[in-house]
């Protein structure tokens, strides 16, 4: 098992699918404040619920120089579902073989029921304009984190 991401740590690499086509890369953002949040799966409650409030916060955190990626397992054709229903304005990376999970220590075994799975823990990541990791939250509970996410990154 993989040590977890720490505050300061170089932030691993992604050059994802996304939404509405195309690719979105930690690369191509470069110099930009990044929030990278980790979410199981579109059109559940509570990722229902984040992505909504990302988005109502979306105009402030572009004030304060950060683009918002949420990403999940989930293929692109979920995504843009997703994004219509529910009128998303962030962008959300499709990493269906797990492996940017992975490589931020997200991808899991979780329990429900005493059955055991492997799934995406809620994880919220802040990555400077440098590429280093600024903040971390791990088993993120909904009610009101982007909130405290914009605090964190007015804040930088």
């Amino acid at each position: 098992m993989m040590s977890e991401l720490e505050d300061g740590a170089l932030a691993p690499q992604f050059d994802l699918p996304r939404d509405g086509g195309g690719k979105v890369s930690l690369a191509s953002l470069a110099g930009k404040k990044v929030v990278l949040y980790f979410y199981p799966k579109d059109n559940t409650s509570g990722c229902t619920t984040e992505a909504i409030d990302f988005t109502a916060l979306a105009d402030e955190f572009a004030k304060a120089g950060a683009v918002i990626v949420g990403m999940s397992p989930d293929p692109v054709k979920a995504h843009d579902k997703f994004i219509a229903k529910h009128e998303l304005s962030i962008v959300l990376a499709s990493d269906e073989d797990k492996a940017v999970l992975e490589a931020y220590g997200v991808w899991k075994e979780k329990s429900m029921y005493g059955r055991k799975y492997m799934g995406v823990e809620r994880t919220t990541f802040i990555i400077d304009g440098d590429g280093k990791i600024a903040k971390v939250w791990r088993k993120v509970k909904v009610a009101g984190h982007a909130q405290v996410v914009l605090e964190a990154v007015q804040s930088l």
